[in-house]
């Protein structure tokens, strides 16, 4: 924090910075440590009858009240990136939205209302690009009477922590009840590093998700759907790399080219190959792959929880972009579809 000319910490923020990246000292609950204040970082996204919520990359909502600010100050809206290709959000929004098509879609204004009949997450939930152009409760209601009618629960998928991110639409959903199920990141890093890791020896690629592709994937009875999934995209790509025997493949994995952008999605070892490399010769050879159609970027995504992936990828020079959110519906909110 800043001092003032007199050497005092200055709050100056106000309810005029609603919308803004900022970082505020307050006072510590007494009893709960023995450090005197605590500091929190992230877009302040609303500031009434005395207390304000700031909402953190990581996507939580932060309640603090006034009385107890000693010192805030507005903030540039995102951090440099020190490392990877240069991307906004947006750009790579709509990126990882083409690698991951729904059988069915709709637009709502500038939302996406997805569906594949419950087939993950992503390809089930509202994609919000912009403007619904409706009130937000309307766009809401239309979004679960949509899903109802499919007979699916309704989500929303959220960003925080990049310029131009969904700090706002968070805090206004968890103030709604809509409770966030699933928190990843999405990991940027250069395509030509990753082809150099690794020779991509043994690794076969195809246009297609095999039988034998299919039997080392973690999703267990694909249905005709979930392959419509799983192949859509500009240019898809599945490696595998054979096991021994006749059994299920050693390794697995999944790349999309799309432009400059190559993604890569359901890399999977066998546990009995594992800490051999598989996984980094897969990627290298689908690295190689989308080289060779012209991309020179990748992206990636990854569980906050899972900490191998993010060592593999954090030492393959991938880096986080923004974090991702899925939120679902309140309980009870059938009563309106």
């Amino acid at each position: 924090m800043e001092n003032s000319a007199a050497g005092r910490l200055e709050v100056r923020i106000t309810v005029a910075d609603v919308g803004k990246r900022v970082s505020v000292r307050r006072l510590r609950e007494p009893g709960v440590t023995d450090e005197m204040f605590t500091d929190t970082v992230g877009v302040l996204t609303s500031w009434t009858d005395g207390v304000l919520l700031i909402t953190r990359k990581s996507g939580e909502s932060v309640r603090v009240a006034e009385s107890s600010l000693v010192a805030g100050k507005v903030v540039p809206s995102a951090p440099a990136r020190r490392r990877g290709p240069a991307a906004s959000f947006g750009e790579l929004t709509r990126a990882t939205a083409r690698a991951w098509r729904p059988v069915e879609s709709e637009w709502l204004g500038e939302w996406e209302l997805r569906a594949a009949a419950g087939f993950t997450r992503r390809a089930n939930s509202v994609l919000p690009l912009g403007d619904p152009g409706l009130p937000l409760d309307e766009a809401l209601a239309a979004v679960r009477r949509w899903y109802g009618e499919r007979g699916l629960p309704a989500y929303v998928q959220t960003a925080t922590g990049a310029e131009g991110t969904q700090e706002a639409l968070c805090a206004e959903l968890e103030r709604r009840g809509w409770v966030r199920e699933v928190t990843a990141e999405v990991w940027t890093g250069a395509l030509a590093p990753v082809a150099d890791l690794a020779e991509g020896a043994g690794v076969e690629l195809s246009r297609a998700a095999d039988e034998a592709w299919l039997a080392r994937y973690q999703r267990k009875g694909v249905s005709e759907v979930a392959l419509r999934v799983l192949g859509s995209g500009p240019s898809v790509w599945f490696a595998t790399v054979p096991g021994a025997g006749a059994g299920a493949p050693a390794a697995i994995g999944r790349c999309v080219v799309d432009g400059r952008w190559a993604s890569f999605a359901a890399v999977e070892v066998d546990p009995a190959y594992r800490r051999r490399g598989l996984a980094t010769t897969v990627l290298a050879a689908l690295a190689r792959r989308a080289l060779e159609e012209g991309a020179s970027a990748a992206w990636l995504q990854v569980e906050t929880d899972n900490a191998g992936a993010r060592a593999l990828y954090a030492g393959m020079g991938f880096a986080a972009h923004h974090a991702y959110h899925h939120y679902r519906e309140p309980a009870g909110a059938g009563t309106e579809r």
